[in-house]
């Protein structure tokens, strides 16, 4: 059963053996340990909200962008014919919101 190998290079495998085992227990409790996994945790979420906003001002900015373009000619101008009733349904629908919330508190 001998393989060549002296009784003190054995010993030296079991003590290096012994070494590994408690560096890959000491890893597996640290993995397993309740902060780590709530770090973990965190860290997922907050990548997840970091996309999320991130495609959110995207595609706000596209939005912004695309109604500017309607907006403003190209050389900067206003278009007044696309401006004008515009602001005429944004000035109604806060008379028509102003009356609505007028009302509610009368009765």
């Amino acid at each position: 059963m001998s393989d060549g190998r002296t009784p003190a290079q054995i010993e030296a495998d079991i003590v290096r053996r012994r070494q590994d085992l408690a560096a890959t227990l000491d890893e597996i409790g640290v993995r397993v340990h309740p902060k780590t996994i709530a770090d973990h945790a965190t860290a997922s979420v907050r990548e997840a909200v970091d996309r999320t906003v991130g495609r959110a001002y995207v595609a706000v900015n596209r939005a912004v962008s695309d109604v500017r373009s309607g907006l403003v000619a190209d050389d900067g101008s206003p278009r007044m014919e696309r401006i004008v009733p515009v602001a005429v349904a944004a000035v109604a629908v806060v008379v028509l919101v102003s009356r609505r919330s007028s009302r509610r508190r009368r009765k």
